[in-house]
């Protein structure tokens, strides 16, 4: 044996033990729902797309139901840009008014959803796993009303009310089609779902895709919820990353000032999908490859687990 077949012999002999090692953690997550929202710049790279679709792919036939909710907020920037429309944000919410609400749902419901979908039917081709893109829209799935928020004037401080135009906040998730769709003991579907909602007067809102992830994640009663961003997941004051908080633990380190910038709205949705019925959310660093099944099928994880 040369040592190139030597190599290669290893290499199996390392990926069975690994199957194996995993085998109690496949077991805990079967037929389980996990939700996993899907965003940042990395979307935009068709190689790091493609990946996390195969990933997708793989939880679907190690037997969990995977549900996907994505954003698009740098896609959105490069379209408005190139139609030359400025975007202003108030606490990182995007002012929308018509017509880049417009631009937004194109993008979104549109270009976006689209290419998650078919990645992830393209990765699943051989065992016939197909994507399927919606947007909070179709089947009545996502209710929702226009975000208000409030500001404090420096001089004055006195509290007025911001105008965030069409941005919306989720008031009820109907999940009647994706609990269908992943029910199903004939086809293996896989949602991929656009935060676009619409209010009880027929107008549509965009809503961030990380609020839409959390409430459609606590209407299914979701075993996990996966955050995937930029970071490797909750950091302590000496920049470690904590593996595991309670919801009390959670508000504390927004209080004491060791979570701050963006890490804030994601330890505020984490708890807020606990709250509403999720087992637990996890935030992890989804450039890393594979970050998904490290999380789920390891003993240690990948990220931050946030639990009640």
């Amino acid at each position: 044996m040369d040592e190139i077949e030597r190599q290669s012999e290893e290499r199996g002999w390392a990926t069975a033990k690994t199957l194996a090692e995993a085998l109690p953690y496949i077991q805990i997550y079967d037929r389980e729902t996990v939700v996993i929202k899907y965003g940042g710049h990395a979307m935009g790279e068709t190689a790091v797309a493609k990946q996390f679709a195969a990933d997708v792919v793989l939880l679907k036939l190690m037997g969990v139901n995977p549900v996907v909710v994505h954003g698009g907020g740098p896609q959105i920037s490069a379209m408005l840009d190139k139609a030359g429309v400025k975007s202003n944000f108030v606490d990182g919410l995007r002012v929308t008014d018509r017509d880049t609400m417009a631009v937004a749902e194109m993008v979104l419901s549109g270009a976006v959803n689209k290419e998650i979908a078919h990645w992830i039917s393209v990765a699943g081709k051989e065992a016939d796993v197909r994507g399927i893109g919606l947007s909070g829209k179709d089947a009545g799935l996502l209710t929702v009303e226009k975000t208000t928020r409030t500001k404090r004037d420096p001089d004055s401080l006195i509290e007025h009310e911001v105008d965030l135009g069409f941005v919306g906040e989720p008031t009820k998730v109907d999940p009647k089609l994706i609990a269908g769709l992943i029910a199903s003991e004939t086809d293996d579907w896989v949602p991929v779902i656009a935060p676009i909602g619409v209010a009880e007067d027929g107008q549509t809102y965009n809503v961030n895709a990380d609020t839409v992830a959390g409430a459609v994640a606590g209407s299914l009663n979701a075993k996990r919820m996966l955050l995937l961003t930029d970071v490797k997941g909750v950091l302590d004051r000496n920049g470690d990353i904590i593996r595991q908080m309670t919801l009390a633990e959670a508000q504390g380190l927004i209080d004491d000032g060791t979570a701050s910038g963006g890490m804030i709205p994601k330890l505020q949705t984490a708890m807020a999908a606990v709250r509403a019925g999720v087992e637990a959310v996890v935030i992890l660093d989804g450039r890393r490859p594979h970050a998904m099944l490290v999380e789920l099928f390891t003993e240690y994880g990948a990220g931050t687990l946030v639990k009640a």
